[in-house]
Order: structure tokens, then sequence, then C-alpha cells
């Protein structure tokens, strides 16, 4: 815990977390957000495409959504553990955090297993499967309960390394 703490009250962190500047928390929570939006946003298309909505859109060229959507992930990474350094002893002692790193891990899983099922090597669209389909609609699901429970640590985790959830 000592460890912890020692992050929370590092210079970076006290500055990311009490500076007025734009260029602190405002800037990192907007990166997280963006990041969300680039990755949840593509992956969202190519789940409910697979489903078998837009039919008359081609399936093939879709793959090309994949870098951006490991750009938003890799923006989201980056941004995330800046957050969880500025607070560390709430967000990492809290079980909702831990939950939502689950439901990331997860949706990242179903990701690259419709990927894998979705799109062959030769970059042609291969046949939608019904397993594929049940991948992305647990997809849509997984992201929406990390969304959730990455926003309910907002209201649930206080910054006084005191969580709701552990009282």
């Amino acid at each position: 815990m000592e460890f912890l703490r020692s992050l929370e009250q590092s210079g970076f962190s006290t500055w990311i977390r009490e500076s007025p500047s734009v260029w602190a928390y405002p800037t990192v929570l907007f990166l997280h957000t963006v990041g969300l939006g680039f990755l949840v946003g593509s992956s969202m298309v190519i789940d409910l495409r697979v489903l078998g909505f837009s039919r008359d859109l081609p399936l093939q060229p879709m793959k090309k959504f994949f870098p951006i959507m490991y750009a938003g992930f890799w923006v989201n990474a980056l941004s995330g553990i800046v957050l969880l350094v500025i607070d560390a002893t709430s967000m990492l002692t809290n079980t909702l955090f831990y939950i939502k790193i689950a439901f990331i891990a997860l949706a990242v899983l179903c990701g690259r297993l419709i990927a894998r099922q979705v799109f062959n090597n030769d970059g042609a669209a291969a046949t939608v499967s019904t397993s594929s389909k049940v991948f992305a609609v647990a997809s849509l699901a997984l992201w929406a309960a990390a969304i959730t429970a990455g926003r309910l640590t907002a209201y649930i985790v206080s910054h006084s390394g005191l969580s709701a959830l552990n009282q």
C-alpha cells in the first residue's frame, strides 16, 4: 500500500490530479475518451455487420478498422495507466476496477476471435458463422459492461483511498 501511496503522491500524479491546466487531467481524460471511441466504435461497427446489419456493406474492407482499434486500445491503455496512478490506492483496492479490466480483456478476446473467424489470411471475408455471431453479441455486451463499470468507478471510488464498495 505504501508503494501505491508513493505513486499517488509523486509530482506527476499531483500535477495531473490538481493542476488547473487543460494539459493535465482534462487532456488525459479526453485521450481516454477518444481512445475508447475509436476502439469500441470500430469494434461495434464490425460486430453489428457480423450480426447482419447493413448487409450491403462488404465485410472484407472492415479489416482496415483493426489498426484503428489497436491505436485506440493503446491510447486507452496509456491514458488508463495515468488515471490509475493518480488514484492507485482507491482503484487497486476496488473490486469494480478488476471487474472492468476483466470485461475489457474478454471483449478484446472476442474481437480477436471474430477477426480470426471472419477474415481469411488472404484478406477475403469468410462466411459468417454462428459462433462469430455469438462472439459479436458477447463483444457488444462486454464493451457495454466495461464502459458501465468504468463510469461507475468515477462515482463509487473516492479519491481518499477509501471505496464505497470496500467499506
